[in-house]
């Protein structure tokens, strides 16, 4: 049996996972990343992306990750988020709509267009998308 340690991802809300975990994986700022017990401790931003959660019972939870900070210590990960959701609680039509928006938005390029809001906001769209669809 592998190593376990105590992963806790909590938002502005709720805790949103507490639990004992093998292996997480995420997406940060500099890339992907997997995480086991016993990790060299450190911390990073992390970016829109799936949170894939490896529970100790061997099964595999995913979940849409949107942003905030990861500290990885030896026996225990925070993830501190602005926004997690689970697959069942992603509404698909809100997140197309959004993509759709986004989408115009960055094409259009009218004056006055944040570009960088618009491109984060087309991320988000997609990760709530292929989360939902895996």
């Amino acid at each position: 049996m592998a190593d376990l340690f105590k992963l806790k991802v909590v938002t502005p809300d709720r805790i949103f996972y507490d639990g004992n975990v093998s292996m997480v994986e995420l997406t940060t700022t500099e890339g992907d990343i997997g995480v086991y017990a016993n990790h060299i401790p450190s911390t990073a931003i992390v970016a829109p992306g799936l949170l894939k959660i490896h529970e100790e019972n061997g099964q595999e939870q995913k979940a849409a990750l949107m942003a905030g900070f990861i500290e990885i210590l030896q026996d225990q990960v925070t993830v501190m988020a602005e926004v997690a959701e689970w697959p069942e609680d992603i509404d698909v039509k809100r997140a197309e709509e959004a993509r759709i928006r986004a989408e115009r938005r960055l094409k259009d390029r009218y004056p006055g267009t944040d570009v960088m809001r618009a491109e984060l906001a087309l991320k988000r769209a997609i990760v709530r998308l292929e989360t939902k669809a895996k």
